[in-house]
């Protein structure tokens, strides 16, 4: 199973509709699971670039990751609307 690192992180999350602001949940190397209202559609394609901390990839320096994804299931828990999804491509920046 992949390690998922709990994680509240906020990102921009592009998607077919515009940008939605979200905060995320948890991420791992195969997808992520994040807070966000309104829900962008299930099955449709995201982006985002996220931050990863430095103390969390053991570098020296945080970690910018930019992903490319699709939303395969919705949530609701604790009153947040949440969205999980899977990274179909990532790539990391300089």
């Amino acid at each position: 199973t992949a390690v998922r690192f709990p994680m509240r992180l906020a990102i921009h999350v592009q998607t077919e509709q515009g940008e939605l602001d979200a905060v995320t949940e948890n991420i791992s190397a195969n997808g992520l699971l994040f807070v966000c209202d309104p829900l962008p559609a299930i099955d449709s394609r995201i982006e985002f670039t996220i931050a990863m901390p430095s103390a969390v990839m053991g570098s020296a320096t945080d970690v910018t990751i930019h992903c490319i994804g699709r939303v395969v299931r919705h949530y609701l828990q604790g009153g947040e609307k949440k969205a999980a999804a899977v990274i179909d491509e990532y790539s990391l920046k300089a």
